[in-house]
């Protein structure tokens, strides 16, 4: 069973009496441990694609399975419940609650999925001392350098154990060096875990880090 399978996906927007294909019966599949690069130039689908994927948006039409779970079976309460448990987000901007801390920031996400506290911040810990963070886990993010809220933001994503990790441009801000330390970090929790990653990206120099690379054009999907 593979952790992600997109069958004929399409995502229509309306600009007044045109339509706008997002994405175009685009199709794909992920096995359970595979990492996935998905390379594409601005406006080429690349976020729509992430974002129906991981259930944070309805395609137009076609099949969007997870884990052997059909998302469009789901009401928008249940589909909630599902991303909280199954599905991991780093998003571009990170998007770390300002106000709590690194570890804070981790253990977050059990509590809203109802994990037991003990065991979430034993979790948390073992998380942050994994990512280099371990003296780190009492800092707000307005005190952690780019490099290190990134590496929160994978914590964060890979706390409850999801099947799939979704990544947006996890690269973009970063130089080389820096970049070349996200993505063997993303590779080692990833592959360490044996959980499947899709990664968006525009950063052709860490594709290498794939195990596949699929470009997306005018949001047609192809595969090499």
């Amino acid at each position: 069973m593979p952790a992600l399978e997109l069958v004929d996906v399409r995502k229509v927007y309306r600009s007044g009496d045109d339509e706008v294909a997002a994405l175009d019966q685009a199709t794909l599949r992920v096995g359970n441990d595979e990492m996935v690069a998905l390379v594409g130039p601005s406006g080429s689908g690349k976020s729509t694609l992430l974002s129906i994927s991981g259930g944070l948006l309805a395609p137009t039409s076609g099949t969007v399975v997870v884990g052997g779970e059909a998302l469009g079976a789901y009401s928008a309460k249940a589909l909630t419940e599902f991303r909280r448990r199954r599905v991991g987000f780093v998003f571009q901007a990170v998007n770390l609650v300002p106000f709590l801390t690194a570890r804070e920031n981790l253990l977050i996400v059990a509590e809203l999925s109802g994990t037991d506290r003990s065991s979430a911040r034993a979790r948390a810990e073992r998380l942050l001392d994994e990512l280099g963070l371990g003296d780190r886990a009492g800092h707000l993010p307005e005190a952690l350098s780019g490099g290190e809220r990134q590496r929160v933001a994978i914590g964060r994503a890979l706390m409850n154990q999801p099947e799939l990790v979704l990544i947006d441009e996890p690269t973009s801000a970063l130089d080389t060096e820096l970049g070349e330390q996200v993505m063997e970090l993303i590779t080692t929790e990833v592959k360490g875990r044996g959980t499947a990653a899709v990664i968006v990206t525009q950063d052709e120099r860490m594709t290498h880090y794939a195990d596949r690379v699929v470009h997306i054009t005018d949001g047609r999907l192809l595969d090499e």
